[in-house]
């Protein structure tokens, strides 16, 4: 999840006690996130039943892939401030660490989207449309919410930043290609059916160049202007707060034009939201424990073992709401999957914060590397 403000962040200094609340650490618009979602899908389930028209009204003016102005907008308006906030010029000031530089690329880009693509298959074998959202899903890793889940954890801030910055560059690169690999390549050779999937790698590419390149770029002009006119403490400190509530206005908007669409769908079959929220859980308890054990394994600090697992456990969800509703339409099931994402992650990456912060105990008195491990 690649959502929302900077005060949270703010205010968790490497030198925060773990036995601090967590939970008060966050802004109040991150803290009760899953509560707004919920409001939004109750707001957008009203609409859907009190204006039965408004899925003709919404599709009346459609821009490119198909997405209808209103989705088109509310999608911009979410990624925008995410992007805004990725830190480019550092890309190359913690390369020197080659095994943190190494596990999380392999954790993001090749064990996430197996991982996902794996627990999709086995919990949803029925729901091709939920199975697809949720392989989406672990194709877009996360470039934003992570800067909160890291502080809050005492990870190590510039690593974070870096990493982050990576992922938006690859996710340029890599999406469209391993969305066809995963959606419809590898279930080939495996045997697994995909009957009624229509699928084109042109599509998803178009869709990611829109929804991540438009951002992207506008968030890496406003930090390259921000900071050259005015520096880069009034961008973050003064700037940045307040670009930031956006991309959770864009998000909810999103969900309550949604769910206004998918009313039916959704109030005449409850248990399809537990069923997409099942392999979510699953998939953010093994990346965030496999990736904690690995930089355990790897001798890194506390702080880099930290980011290290927190990047690999997060997902960019509005890059894969955007992208589903691209390729198969904003009333799709593999839509409706991106929207789940977000109500489940924030409670569970809590939790993991709480988990991380107990685990610093065996890295030393000051989360030091183990012996023998970085300096």
């Amino acid at each position: 999840m690649s959502t929302l403000t900077d005060r949270g962040a703010r205010q968790a200094p490497p030198t925060t006690s773990p036995s601090r609340a967590v939970v008060s650490r966050l802004s109040v618009l991150d803290r009760f996130l899953p509560v707004w979602i919920l409001l939004a899908m109750a707001v957008g389930l009203g609409l859907g039943r009190g204006l039965p028209g408004l899925n003709r009204q919404l599709e009346a003016i459609q821009v490119t892939s198909g997405t209808p102005l209103p989705i088109f907008v509310g999608l911009l308006v979410m990624m925008y401030p995410v992007l805004a906030k990725v830190r480019y010029g550092q890309v190359g000031s913690v390369t020197r660490d080659r095994r943190m530089l190494a596990s999380s690329l392999v954790l993001n880009w090749l064990v996430g989207p197996a991982v996902m693509f794996a627990l999709a298959w086995l919990l949803l074998p029925d729901q091709p449309a939920f199975r697809t959202g949720l392989i989406i899903v672990g194709l877009a890793r996360c470039i934003a919410m992570v800067l909160i889940w890291n502080d809050l954890s005492c990870g190590d801030r510039e690593a974070a930043a870096v990493l982050v910055a990576l992922n938006s560059l690859f996710q340029i690169v890599m999406f469209s290609f391993l969305g066809y690999f995963y959606l419809k390549v590898l279930p080939g050779w495996l045997g697994l059916s995909t009957v009624g999937l229509r699928l084109s790698i042109g599509r998803i590419a178009e869709t990611v160049a829109i929804f991540l390149g438009i951002p992207l770029l506008a968030g890496f002009l406003t930090r390259s202007l921000g900071e050259k006119t005015k520096g880069r403490e009034w961008y973050e400190q003064r700037l940045l707060p307040r670009l930031s509530p956006f991309a959770l206005y864009g998000l909810l908007y999103t969900v309550v034009i949604l769910f206004a669409l998918q009313g039916h769908t959704i109030t005449t079959h409850p248990a399809d939201v537990a069923r997409i929220a099942l392999p979510l859980l699953a998939y953010f308890a093994l990346m965030w424990s496999g990736a904690f054990l690995l930089g355990r394994r790897l001798k890194l600090s506390y702080a880099r073992t930290a980011t290290l697992a927190f990047t690999a456990a997060g997902n960019n969800f509005e890059l894969a709401i955007a992208v589903a509703i691209g390729v198969f339409g904003v009333t799709s099931g593999e839509a409706l999957s991106g929207v789940v994402g977000p109500l489940i992650e924030v409670p569970v990456l809590v939790a993991l914060v709480y988990a991380s912060l107990w685990a610093r105990r065996f890295f030393g008195p000051a989360g030091a590397a183990p012996a023998g491990g970085e300096g």
